[in-house]
């Protein structure tokens, strides 16, 4: 028998999710795991022998957001220090042709030749393959108004879908993981390829951006016809929206003709999410898939056969009680209970060793634990209808909540893709002088 075999003897759903339910609305939710990486991505993810190496940097849209999900990611916030519009220009015109040059493998800048300069490319990536390397650029409400101040007049022109995120309940953010005025993911399926790119395009921002923050995340690769796991050993990644349909992702992902120069573009919602794995790992099988609402061996959901069978909101056990609890993850974050809002997650896990931390659930143990969750990703047309949305319900239902923790918080928009000659968010700056 598997250690996953639903059919194990467990405790009373009824019992604890009655006492556990009433906890959870006083913490933050997990996110939309259960509107998690799309089935389409992890179909279309092929053998690492079978991939193309190389991904479009130009396009009508960035990179990075539809892309197969590769097994790396480097997530980095800047704040900008400059207070001329032309140096953020100009490093985005830096961005745009450093990017486009080491998404094909190639060195940053040109290579130069005196040994009594420092070398414009570190090297650390001499000699690999380009392992389908994209880099997606965000832009912050911090460069449209911060504090107040309208740094580089463009505060008319800031997006009405990029808003500020409110606070949700349960949230205890972190100012120094969260936030920035600029943002830059790098995904690759070699870790030194994105670490890489991420440290050239620091360097490129010298003297008119510095880094916020920046996190690092893994996924794992999803086996044929399925998806892969999270930390909590559930798969992650079966209810998005399907990113081969244009219609599906002109409706959720790309913003329309209301973004003006947005249009094409997408907003994104990233959380840092610590989740309490020595709590989880000690919670019986039956009581995990009932706070996530699908079986952890093969990502059905409760009372289906396959992991991609439809949620049976309505299915009642022999007691009348629903196979699907009402506070459970899928049910709460799912299409059907939320006016039909869906998100396009692209989540990482994420590992970044041990803390000291006092838990807020019982029982209660403090002490030095493992510092490890999910890095949430989430592409939409219009965060107040997706992500805020949804999470206003997770983050006070979630019986989830009770095994998480959102540690950090931002939110970007995610400028159009780039045509050859242009730079990324060029259509932002047109008709303004400098």
């Amino acid at each position: 028998m598997s250690q996953y075999d639903s059919s194990t003897p467990g405790l009373s759903r009824r019992g604890f999710l009655s006492a556990a339910g009433s906890l959870a609305v006083a913490a933050g939710a997990i996110g939309t795991s259960g509107v998690a990486a799309a089935e389409s991505l992890a179909k279309s993810h092929r053998p690492a022998s079978a991939k193309p190496m190389v991904e479009p940097f130009f396009g009508v849209h960035q990179g990075g957001i539809l892309t197969p999900q590769q097994t790396h990611s480097i997530f980095a916030a800047f704040d900008l220090e400059t207070s001329a519009r032309a140096d953020v220009i100009a490093l985005l015109k830096r961005w745009t042709d450093a990017a486009n040059r080491m998404s094909r493998g190639e060195s940053a800048q040109p290579l130069n030749k005196p040994k009594d300069a420092a070398p414009l490319d570190g090297g650390s990536a001499a000699g690999l393959t380009p392992a389908r390397l994209t880099l997606t650029f965000g832009f912050g409400p911090g460069l449209f108004i911060r504090d107040g101040a309208d740094r580089y007049g463009l505060a008319a022109r800031r997006p009405e879908a990029l808003v500020d995120l409110p606070k949700f309940n349960g949230d205890q953010l972190i100012a120094e993981k969260s936030g920035g005025d600029l943002s830059i993911q790098a995904c690759a399926d070699d870790p030194q390829v994105a670490f890489h790119a991420l440290r050239e395009l620091v360097s490129l921002a010298s003297g008119v951006a510095s880094i916020k923050w920046m996190q690092s995340g893994f996924a794992s690769p999803p086996a044929a016809g399925g998806t892969g796991r999270n930390l909590m050993g559930f798969k992650d990644g079966t209810n998005n929206p399907s990113t081969q349909s244009s219609d599906a992702m002109n409706k959720v992902v790309w913003a329309g003709d209301e973004g003006g120069w947005m249009k094409e573009g997408s907003y994104v919602v990233v959380r840092r999410i610590r989740i309490a794995l020595e709590h989880w790992d000690k919670t019986e099988l039956g009581f995990q898939e009932e706070v996530v609402g699908r079986y952890k061996a093969n990502g059905a959901p409760l009372g289906k056969a396959h992991e991609f069978d439809p949620l049976d909101l309505n299915a009642e056990d022999k007691d009348g009680n629903p196979v699907i609890p009402a506070n459970a993850h899928a049910r709460l974050s799912s299409a059907a209970q939320n006016d039909g809002a869906q998100i396009l997650r692209r989540a990482y896990s994420y590992n970044d060793g041990v803390g000291f931390y006092a838990e807020r659930w019982p029982p209660w143990r403090q002490g030095i634990m493992l510092d490890a969750g999910l890095f949430f990703i989430a592409y939409q047309r219009d965060p107040r209808t997706g992500f805020i949305k949804l999470n206003k319900k997770l983050a006070t239902e979630d019986i989830m909540n009770q095994f998480t923790t959102h540690v950090g918080s931002a939110i970007f928009a995610c400028p159009p893709g780039v045509t050859e000659g242009s730079f990324i968010g060029a259509k932002l700056f047109e008709g303004l002088e400098g």
